[in-house]
């Protein structure tokens, strides 16, 4: 999803040299052909935006494919690029870095100052590792390796398997699903209470452009709206975009997660960049790219 709308980003820009061969033609846990690519690529800018992710079920299921596969993607890209003579990357993480019971909004120099949420610990400590990967390159080799954390993304081209998902891209799925069959209820994960901060995938491709354009030159930066909302209006708000009438049912015996993670972005609206989509405008548009892929017919 991050990757396909930064590549549109770039080419909206007027960018016309975008290398990003599909999984199908390289393996980024394959450490000799990620090197073998960018030696022969030799690329002006890399984009990280490649990773196993998934919601709070598949990353408490799949701990080790989690932790293991993100360590070993982002090591190749990065370790590749700096041979490669890339001097300019752009590495994508995860809001989850963060400890658990952050003050809120959560600043960048909280990393590392308490324990993480645990059903998401491997996932967030290959990504903290990627942080320090590209801290660490700057440092010895003066390269500018920019790492941004983006909020929870959603958009065109998300992963709505319900077992493997996000939070929003499940409930549209569950929402149209429901209404599609007439069900009087929806049956949806946790309490509803946990606050969630949400930013359409296009805006967080327009971050990535922005800080490599106006050459920003390390530092980790928060990616977000700055406002946040309980999954149980998210859900309410999910249900009147796709049209489910019916009750919503909260089950509060399925895990919630951290009880709050709201960003604080400040550090980047400082630079000039602020996100473009509203909240409501980006679910219509998602649930219009759900239909596209998934709807009837599909």
């Amino acid at each position: 999803m991050a990757g396909s709308a930064i590549a549109q980003k770039l080419a909206a820009k007027g960018y016309t040299n975008i290398v990003a061969p599909p999984r199908s033609e390289l393996d980024l846990l394959d450490q000799r052909a990620v090197f073998a690519f960018l030696e022969r690529e030799k690329p002006d800018y890399v984009f990280v935006a490649a990773g196993k992710v998934g919601g709070v079920q598949a990353n408490n299921t799949y701990r080790a494919e989690f932790i293991y596969e993100n360590l070993v993607i982002e090591s190749n890209l990065l370790h590749g690029a700096y041979r490669a003579g890339v001097k300019d990357l752009c590495f994508l993480g995860s809001s989850c870095i963060y400890p658990r019971d952050c003050p809120q909004p959560i600043r960048e120099e909280y990393l590392l100052t308490a324990p993480l949420e645990p059903t998401n610990e491997p996932y967030a400590i290959a990504k903290i590792a990627g942080v320090k990967l590209c801290e660490s390159y700057n440092r010895q080799y003066g390269t500018r390796y920019v790492s941004l954390m983006p909020t929870n993304l959603y958009g065109p081209n998300d992963n709505y398997d319900l077992d493997t998902s996000h939070v929003l891209p499940a409930l549209i799925r569950k929402a149209h699903e429901a209404r599609v069959r007439g069900d009087a209820t929806m049956e949806i994960w946790g309490s509803g209470t946990p606050m969630r901060e949400f930013l359409y995938v296009d805006d967080l491709a327009g971050a990535c452009v922005f800080v490599m354009e106006r050459g920003v030159p390390d530092g980790l930066l928060n990616v977000g709206t700055g406002e946040d909302l309980p999954i149980r209006e998210l859900a309410q708000l999910v249900a009147r975009i796709v049209g489910f009438e019916g009750r919503l049912a909260f089950d509060a015996a399925k895990p919630d997660g951290v009880p709050r993670k709201l960003l604080d972005v400040s550090r980047l609206h400082a630079l000039g960049w602020h996100h473009d989509t509203p909240l409501a405008e980006g679910i219509a548009l998602a649930y219009r790219d759900f239909l596209a892929r998934h709807g009837p017919g599909r």
